[in-house]
């Protein structure tokens, strides 16, 4: 049995649910709050671990992907009063390269958005505002479009996701606070990277600058330990003066880049927070990728999870032939193990990407640089061995779901 299915969001678990669902016969209906996509060159990099890799090698997509990645070849470490340590990331241990892409958020955004636009309606500018479950579907009301009914609703709206809120409650429920603030944009390539990050810490702060070779420019990336403090995620002028204020007595090109945050067309910033609930659906209402489980951003995995629960999401609603309470009661079972693994990355992220004490920060310079002088093993087990996010992610085994009509069906 075909289904209408709205998704919520098309950054990137929308585009990817929404082309396994149309491969599997159903009409997936995107709709996306802003008024055209975030794609191309904007948004921070992200990671794509091996079963998003596979997953985009069996959409047609990891050519594309692999084409766009960052290519970071080197690093150059800054740090208050001490020189600079450079690391040469040829000379670490890379037994996963094949099988791991790192590539800017909005350039995945465009080549998801590039692989579906033909057989996937898109809205954009608009967003759910109320929803309505019968016996039958659901009746959508939007903010701007006239009301339209479906089969199910999907959230993939990301950490301050709409659909959530609308069907299982406030976000205040289910967000928890990891002790930190994310900011990225674009800026001028000052220092003329090419191919290198250059990295600045201090304690309780993590600055990094990398080239973004599409362009010419840059992306600035703020890392920022910090108690919480209220703040509208929807307010960019707030957002940036609180920034300002958290690295306020910074050198090195802190300053620089803090007074280009305000004219940035990209300009982002976040607490790093994970969603923690115990159901991801409810009656004919799911959520997918961060908006059910974000890990936090900047932690790693987030990416991955998406592009995983996604593709899960699909198949088992192509196997349970219209049944939508099998497929999405089977669809939770199936991810759950793996998002709650996900889960442990951020706490463990923070505390190993921003120094809390100048001892931490002396710490992380001689590391860094001992790396690529040390014999495999040892640099595997100071990256954090089997615990490493990457090898983590890669425990989950992609399946294949029953045999899918051709995608014109």
């Amino acid at each position: 049995m075909a289904l209408t299915v709205l998704i919520s969001g098309a950054s990137v678990a929308g585009p990817v649910l929404a082309y396994w669902l149309r491969r599997h016969g159903h009409t997936p209906v995107v709709v996306e709050r802003t008024p055209e996509l975030r794609m191309g060159t904007g948004g921070h990099a992200v990671d794509l671990f091996e079963p998003a890799v596979e997953i985009a090698e069996r959409m047609g997509v990891l050519a594309e992907i692999r084409e766009a990645a960052t290519g970071t070849a080197a690093i150059t470490l800054e740090r208050p009063g001490r020189r600079p340590v450079e690391i040469d990331l040829g000379g670490l241990p890379a037994a996963s390269a094949d099988r791991h892409v790192e590539v800017l958020r909005g350039e995945l955004a465009r080549i998801l958005h590039a692989a579906t636009r033909d057989d996937v309606e898109y809205v954009f500018g608009d967003s759910v505002s109320a929803l309505r479950e019968d016996a039958g579907g659901v009746e959508v009301a939007f903010e701007h479009a006239p009301p339209r009914r479906f089969d199910l609703v999907v959230g993939a709206d990301g950490l301050h996701s709409t659909v959530r809120r609308l069907a299982f409650g406030p976000e205040e429920r289910y967000r928890r606070f990891l002790g930190g603030y994310l900011s990225a944009f674009t800026v001028p390539n000052h220092l003329a990277l090419d191919g290198r990050m250059a990295l600045y810490n201090a304690v309780d702060r993590l600055v990094g600058l990398y080239p973004v070779w599409q362009t010419g420019d840059a992306r600035a990336v703020f890392l920022r330990r910090h108690a919480e403090v209220p703040f509208d995620h929807r307010d960019t002028g707030a957002q940036v003066r609180l920034l300002r204020e958290m690295f306020a007595d910074d050198g090195w090109q802190v300053p620089r880049l803090l007074e280009e945050a305000a004219g940035a067309a990209d300009f982002y910033f976040d607490s790093i927070s994970q969603i923690r609930m115990d159901e991801w659906w409810r009656g004919r209402v799911a959520l997918v990728g961060d908006a059910g489980y974000a890990p936090g951003p900047a932690v790693g995995g987030g990416t991955t999870v998406a592009f995983v629960a996604a593709y899960v999401l699909a198949g088992h609603l192509a196997a349970a032939g219209g049944d939508h309470r099998a497929a999405l009661a089977g669809y939770a079972a199936e991810i759950g193990d793996y998002v709650r693994r996900s889960r442990e990355f951020g706490p463990r992220a923070m505390r190993t990407l921003v120094p809390r004490s100048p001892l931490e920060v002396r710490m992380a310079g001689w590391v860094l640089g001992a790396l690529p002088r040390l014999p495999a093993a040892v640099s595997a087990r100071l990256l954090g061995g089997e615990n490493r996010v990457s090898t983590q992610l890669a425990r989950f085994t992609v399946r294949d779901y029953p045999p899918t009509p051709p995608a014109d069906a």
